[in-house]
């Protein structure tokens, strides 16, 4: 089978599994990740099927909504791929970057590197900024009953990653623990460039929130 039908193939299956899934993690977020893993990677050294598999296939199973259990997303990769007669070196680097992709708190060392994953986690960072990474917040936060904002709740900026992984703190404090924190981590030049423009648009966003909140014009 040849590396185009099979990405067409990975398409559908997340597709399928991702049906109904939080309007952050669905379908429409791993295609919009894909899609710019894609235009990054036009300016990076890279094996454009890995990115192609990894930015796939990196929420087919989000521990969010598997009681923080990280082990089901590489299990489903690897099942799905080996289906589809995928080498196994590359079956292993897609297992990593789904293990190694998301932030998990601020004091979180990742443990593998490579530059498809740079790709694909700059990718998967710039869909949490800006104007979709704001409605994205938003829309967990209301699936999970969280408050928006609670100014006796401060954020907190030193949390370890099982304390990030089972915070329930308001919505508000989520932009100030992670979110603002984004656009000094991004790997790649691309991702640089287009996270300082979602980041501005964040800030001005939050400086409005305290107005209106306060009762200012």
């Amino acid at each position: 089978m040849n590396k185009e039908q099979i990405v067409q193939n990975t398409i559908e299956f997340v597709k399928g599994t991702l049906k109904g899934a939080e309007g952050g993690h669905d379908y429409f977020h791993v295609e919009r990740v894909y899609k710019n893993s894609l235009l990054i990677a036009k300016n990076e050294n890279v094996d454009v099927f890995v990115v192609s598999l990894g930015a796939l296939l990196h929420d087919i199973a989000d521990s969010k909504f598997y009681n923080g259990d990280e082990t089901v997303g590489p299990k489903k990769a690897r099942a799905f791929l080996e289906k589809e007669k995928v080498s196994e070196d590359i079956i292993v680097h897609v297992e990593n970057i789904i293990k190694n992709i998301s932030f998990k708190g601020g004091n979180f060392e990742q443990k593998f590197k490579s530059s498809e994953l740079d790709v694909i986690q700059d990718a998967d960072r710039l869909d949490a900024i800006g104007a979709i990474g704001i409605a994205r917040c938003f829309n967990y936060g209301g699936f999970k009953n969280r408050e928006l904002h609670n100014p006796e709740i401060p954020p907190n900026l030193n949390m370890t990653k099982e304390e990030y992984k089972n915070s329930t703190t308001p919505t508000i404090n989520h932009f100030y623990e992670k979110l603002l924190l984004l656009k000094d981590k991004m790997n790649t030049k691309a991702g640089k460039e287009i996270a300082e423009e979602r980041h501005q648009f964040m800030e001005v966003f939050l400086s409005q929130f305290e107005n209106e909140w306060n009762g200012f014009k």
